[in-house]
């Protein structure tokens, strides 16, 4: 009787040690397929985003991507929160990407107490010293500044320019050089997973950031 107590002991020890590692295996195998397109994991469980989903996710690590001073840059070594990115192609900002930094700044302030847990990126192919600002206003109808840099530095500040290395426009923002008022959501694993454009209203991507603040740590 013993015996057979002291194995009930042994088999709920193993079984309970083992449960972590059962939802390790069966998360990574979920993110695996859900990464590579075979799963639309989104789907199958229902999704009330107002943004659409990149799908696939893309890695921003995966390309090259540079700081204003020329040095490599990580989106692994920021510290992980979710972040609106704004790109442009060929180092112009023009009506639609000057909005696109408008309106990710009034969402971000909009975010009040969780601002702290977002931030802004903006990526092109160019350096921010070779950026040209192409508007006579900006979107609040006040006039624009004179350069791109002083765009960033009166109205921006806070905001991270990054330069993209050869083909990462290609490879991360398909969409934006279609409509080149999209803009996306990175995660804090660094996967663009999510694209906005003119067509969504600020509120639904405040409604968007607060369900997604509200389902996960960072």
């Amino acid at each position: 009787m013993e015996m057979d107590q002291t194995s009930k002991n042994r088999m709920m020890l193993l079984l309970i040690a083992g449960i972590p590692l059962i939802v390790i295996l069966v998360a990574t195998w979920l993110w695996y397929y859900v990464v590579n397109g075979d799963l639309d994991l989104v789907g199958a469980l229902g999704t009330a985003n107002r943004g659409t989903l990149v799908q696939p996710p893309r890695q921003i690590d995966e390309v090259d991507l540079f700081e204003e001073n020329g040095l490599g840059f990580k989106y692994a070594d920021l510290e992980p929160r979710w972040t609106m990115l704004v790109p442009t192609q060929d180092g112009r900002c023009d009506q639609p990407c000057e909005h696109s930094l408008y309106v990710t700044r009034q969402i971000h302030v909009a975010l009040g107490k969780d601002f702290p847990r977002i931030r802004r990126l903006y990526a092109s192919e160019g350096s921010v010293g070779d950026a040209h600002l192409v508007v006579p206003e900006l979107s609040d109808q006040r006039p624009a500044p004179a350069s791109f840099s002083a765009l960033l530095e009166t109205e921006h500040r806070g905001v991270k320019a990054l330069e993209l290395g050869a083909g990462a426009y290609a490879r991360l923002f398909s969409e934006h050089e279609k409509d080149p008022s999209t803009w996306y959501l990175v995660d804090p694993a660094g996967w663009v997973m999510m694209s906005y454009n003119s067509s969504v209203s600020y509120k639904d991507v405040i409604s968007d950031l607060k369900f997604l603040l509200k389902n996960s740590s960072e």
